[in-house]
């Protein structure tokens, strides 16, 4: 594996150049295996230093679903994962995080001090109770004289309803709220209509 660049995400699922790259850390297995249950194929990951297990391969695509399977046990979701569709005990769902098409190229985030910021739940800020919902009342925020909104936790959790404070998947945004492209969609209009994004993370 080569020197990491910690500008791009590493674990999970990655997709460069055509290609999938696997990461997982499991530093006491022996055997790493990832299963596509899209397609039924196996790919077994290298292990290398630290505790990581790798592949690049061809054999996962964009919108498969999967789940990794360590030293022969019960195949379980990626903690990693960008995406669980089917929720927190479903199997996650490889996303290409570039197929967006990102229209807020003009976007300058003022600065820090500058910020007049509106926490808000996305599932009970608005009727919809996802991201939709919150775009619909941006305007309804600007007239506030608000310029950055602060969403609480957006990671999947059990359920359609949480405050959102389980630290269960991390990295994978909660599909009642509309999921990896919806986060994607909600921060390109509201760069376009120019506020920040800031996140509560866990």
């Amino acid at each position: 594996m080569n020197q990491p660049d910690i500008k791009q995400r590493l674990l999970g699922v990655n997709f460069i150049a055509g290609k999938a790259r696997i990461l997982v850390w499991a530093p006491f297995a022996e055997q790493v295996v990832v299963h596509n249950e899209s397609t039924g194929a196996a790919i077994p990951l290298e292990k290398e230093m630290l505790g990581y297990w790798h592949a690049l391969t061809d054999l996962i695509a964009d919108d498969d679903l999967y789940r990794i399977a360590l030293d022969g046990g019960k195949a379980l979701p990626d903690p990693a994962s960008l995406a669980q569709p089917f929720g927190v005990h479903g199997a996650s769902q490889a996303v290409r995080l570039d197929t967006f098409a990102w229209t807020d190229q003009q976007w300058r985030n003022p600065e820090f001090g500058d910020y007049i910021i509106y926490e808000l739940h996305p599932g009970t800020f608005s009727a919809e109770g996802n991201f939709d919902g919150i775009i619909k009342k941006l305007v309804h925020l600007r007239t506030l004289g608000i310029n950055a909104i602060e969403l609480m936790p957006v990671a999947q959790f059990p359920g359609r309803r949480n405050w959102g404070y389980d630290g269960v998947f991390p990295f994978a945004v909660q599909e009642s709220y509309g999921g990896v492209m919806g986060l994607q969609q909600l921060v390109n209009t509201c760069h376009e209509q120019g506020f920040a994004v800031v996140l509560d993370v866990v």
